[in-house]
């Protein structure tokens, strides 16, 4: 069983903004494959999917994202899943926009979704996908960065790489070898 975590944050507020290409990327892969969201619970929403090879779990944490890691710890223990077959999904600063990274462990980067996930699992040795939002412009405070919409050149970048992510994520059950997707989307 695969666990897929796209992380953002909850409400129409922020729904646009940079720092929810992680839930748009588990959205878009959702699209791909005809699903939809329907449950509640881990203090997320989530959908289990049985995939042509097995069971996926996709997880959208509602702690904010400061907190996601209470919402993937929980539903790792209930479901005995293990570190290498988690995925989190998340934006990047230090990435131009449009460009996707996938790496199979280390530090949070500064971003604090991935700080609290790293903290409550006690690791970071698990799968990631970075999408690139780019650097604050001149005079922006990174929290007012991470916290806006896409201006129209971005959002082009940015739709391109929410879906070559969500491929990613369909290479990776296909070919269940983290590391041959990663050489193929790097």
């Amino acid at each position: 069983m695969k666990l897929f975590v796209g992380l953002g944050n909850p409400g129409e507020k922020y729904e646009a903004t940079r720092h929810n290409v992680g839930f748009a990327v588990i959205d878009q892969f959702m699209q791909d494959h005809g699903l939809a969201m329907t449950k509640q619970k881990f203090r997320a929403d989530y959908e289990i999917w049985h995939s042509p090879k097995e069971k996926v779990l996709l997880l959208k944490p509602f702690t904010y994202m400061n907190a996601s890691g209470e919402a993937v710890l929980p539903i790792m223990s209930y479901y005995g899943i293990g570190m290498e077959d988690l995925v989190v999904v998340y934006d990047d600063l230090d990435l131009d926009p449009g460009r996707i990274r996938l790496r199979q462990k280390g530090s949070s980067g500064g971003h604090n979704g991935m700080k609290s996930i790293i903290s409550i699992l006690g690791s970071d040795q698990f799968n990631r996908i970075r999408v690139g939002i780019g650097r604050p412009h001149p005079g922006w405070k990174v929290v007012d960065h991470v916290l806006a919409p896409f201006d129209k050149t971005e959002q082009v970048l940015i739709d391109q790489a929410v879906g070559q992510a969500a491929s990613a994520l369909t290479d990776y059950l296909d070919n269940e070898d983290f590391i041959q997707t990663m050489n193929k989307f790097n």
